[in-house]
């Protein structure tokens, strides 16, 4: 069984969300937009790095009629998560013969 996901680009997209605040949460739509991707994509990404313990979710408490919508699902990227993704982002993005050098991940200069 691998030790981490599949390092297709939408995972290293929604990866590098999460990392931009590995404290904050975010729910499906806010990782979405922050990725580029849509909610279709988003989520399952999200729910095999959940099964994986990179990233740990939880349903808002609250009420949805008053509040107007349905409760949101809030992920976190876990500490181990964020040292485990910092480096697979960093082994696959080692440049390739005749491809541009990739921009620094969030946290490093």
């Amino acid at each position: 069984m691998p030790s981490g996901p599949r390092m297709t680009m939408p995972t290293q997209l929604v990866l590098r969300a999460l990392l931009a605040d590995p404290t904050a949460e975010l729910y499906g739509s806010e990782i979405g937009e922050a990725a580029g991707l849509m909610s279709g994509t988003v989520h399952p990404i999200l729910g095999r790095l959940e099964g994986l313990g990179w990233v740990e979710s939880r349903w808002e408490d609250v009420d949805p009629s008053p509040a107007g919508r349905p409760a949101r699902r809030y992920y976190r990227i876990t500490g181990a998560g964020a040292e485990q993704a910092r480096s697979e982002l960093a082994r696959v993005r080692r440049p390739q013969p005749g491809r541009l050098a990739p921009r620094p991940l969030p946290g490093q200069t």
